[in-house]
């Protein structure tokens, strides 16, 4: 009994995903930086939407094959380019999720709620992720110049995708709403074949442990050594017992007598090691150092505001006019009393 055949595709279906497949070859090369990683992964889900398409409505369509592609695992990372000529080789410098953002608006053509909804984040955050993806370049170019040059070019990687890969894809397309299989390339494993592992290094598990017994065998021959009279290292007992006195006693010897210190410098270096150097340097300003004391009180009583309950003193001058008058009056004094 034969398998009975599927069901011819609907019109819907057919006339979504060719309008799909030319945008999402764009938007997968951009993801990925590399086009035929970017058609793998738009052709796995090619094959995948239309068993999800059948029990969705027509207006969820747009997000579920939307979110189908962007989950291919090689449109998690992106090839770096070496030298960034349009502006679409700087979407190497984001993240995958900005760059996933910019692309669900230039390349699918989605709204913002739309675009938000297949990311699984909020408008408000998809809007954010829009504002750090594109800010100002290096070449003068505000915001706004900046994303319209982007859109122009991602418009035109659409409108020129190369034919061959056109072809492809809408081979592809026709396999996935006729319910076949995906072919393999050619030197791919298939699905049930296991791929091959790393062979164990079993040569070198063998190594570590014969250098795990050496360790052990060394280890124990600290201990017991089963060659008496070969002992190149002295670690057998006998070799540490006759390092030390047969009878256990302690050697004690005394050490040499210590030399003077005052040997090994000349007068010189005493000098220059003595605690009052600075003050032997300088013989002049010995009684200075001596009477620091006294001379630190008395700028300390000069600077100190004088006490209002004592009298004013009078200047040194004017102090010694003072004695002078009084001098001469009383040699008047004394005269007048003479004559």
């Amino acid at each position: 009994m034969s398998p009975p055949r599927p069901s011819p595709p609907s019109a819907a279906l057919t006339a979504f995903m060719r309008g799909v497949e030319r945008r999402a070859a764009v938007l997968a090369e951009l993801q990925a930086g590399d086009a035929a990683a970017g058609d793998a992964a738009v052709e796995a889900a090619l094959f995948a939407f239309p068993q999800q398409a059948d029990t969705l409505p027509m207006r969820a369509w747009p997000v579920r094959f939307w979110a189908l592609l962007l989950t291919a695992p090689a449109l998690q990372k992106r090839v770096a380019v070496a030298v960034p000529l349009d502006a679409t080789d700087r979407l190497a410098e984001l993240g995958a999720g900005p760059r996933a953002a910019v692309l669900l608006q230039l390349a699918a053509g989605l709204d913002e709620a739309e675009a938000a909804e297949v990311m699984g984040i909020s408008v408000a955050g998809y809007r954010l992720a829009l504002a750090q993806a594109v800010t100002e370049d290096g070449a003068a170019l505000s915001q706004q110049q900046a994303w319209q040059r982007l859109r122009e070019q991602v418009h035109m990687r659409v409108r020129l995708l190369p034919p061959p890969r056109m072809q492809r894809l809408a081979r592809v397309r026709e396999a996935a709403l006729h319910g076949e299989t995906p072919q393999l390339p050619a030197g791919a494993p298939s699905g049930d074949a296991v791929p091959a592992g790393p062979r164990p290094h079993r040569r070198l598990r063998g190594v570590l442990w014969g250098l795990l017994v050496l360790c052990v065998l060394a280890f124990a021959a600290t201990f017991w050594w089963p060659f008496p009279g070969f002992d190149p290292l002295g670690l057998s007992q006998a070799s540490r017992a006759g390092a030390a006195p047969a009878d256990g006693r302690v050697e004690v010897e005394a050490l040499a007598a210590a030399a003077p210190a005052a040997t090994h410098y000349d007068a010189a270096n005493a000098l220059l090691l003595h605690p009052d150097f600075e003050q032997l340097a300088h013989p002049a300003q010995a009684a200075v150092a001596e009477d620091l004391a006294f001379y630190s009180w008395l700028v300390a009583r000069d600077a100190a505001p004088a006490d209002p309950m004592l009298p004013p003193l009078a200047p040194v001058a004017e102090q010694e006019s003072l004695d002078d008058v009084t001098d001469g009056s009383d040699g008047s004094e004394s005269d007048a009393s003479a004559l």
